[in-house]
C-alpha cells in the first residue's frame, strides 16, 4: 500500500511540475519586481515595457511577471530532472539558474532588444549592473523554494 501511495505521489508531482514552475515564477517575480521599484523604478517603468512598445509602471510589472512565468515552466522542466531534489538543491538551482538568467537575458538579450525596437532606456552592450544581478539571484532564490515547497518537499530533512 505505501508503495502504491508513493508511486502515486511522485506521479503526481511530475505531472504538476510546470504549473508549479508558473506559480514559483509569478511569486519570484513579484518579489523581483518589487526590489526593482525599490532600487531600479526605470527599468521597470521604461526599459521592459518598451520591449514591446508599451509603457509605464503596470506594463512593466505585467511583462516582468509574464517572463517570469515562463521561466518558472523552464526551471521546472530542469528542476524536474533532478532525481533528488531536496529544499537546498532547489534553493542552490534556483540561484544558479538566477544568475544564468541574468548573464543571458539581462547581460546580454536585453540591450539588443531594446537597442532593435528604439527604446528611450536602452542600456550599453554588455549590460552589467550589479543590482539586477542581485535581482536576479533573488529571483531564482525564491522560485527554488517556492517549487520545493509546492511538490511537498520543505518538510524533508535538509
Amino acid at each position: 500500500m505505501a508503495t502504491e501511495t508513493s508511486t502515486t505521489t511522485t506521479a503526481q508531482i511530475e505531472e504538476n511540475a510546470w504549473q508549479y514552475g508558473v506559480v514559483g515564477g509569478v511569486i519570484a517575480g513579484l518579489v523581483m519586481g518589487a526590489l526593482m521599484v525599490m532600487q531600479m523604478r526605470p527599468v521597470i517603468e521604461v526599459a521592459i515595457p518598451s520591449m514591446y512598445f508599451l509603457s509605464g509602471g503596470a506594463a512593466g510589472i505585467t511583462v516582468h511577471v509574464a517572463h517570469s512565468a515562463v521561466l518558472g515552466v523552464v526551471f521546472a522542466a530542469l528542476a524536474s530532472t533532478q532525481a533528488d531534489l531536496t529544499p537546498v538543491r532547489s534553493l542552490a538551482l534556483g540561484v544558479g539558474y538566477g544568475v544564468v538568467l541574468w548573464v543571458v537575458l539581462a547581460v546580454l538579450v536585453m540591450p539588443v532588444w531594446l537597442s532593435v525596437v528604439g527604446s528611450p532606456a536602452n542600456p550599453p552592450l554588455p549590460n552589467v549592473n550589479v543590482m539586477s544581478l542581485v535581482g536576479h539571484v533573488v529571483y531564482g532564490a525564491v522560485l527554488g523554494v517556492v517549487y520545493a515547497g509546492l511538490q511537498g518537499r520543505l518538510d524533508e530533512r535538509l
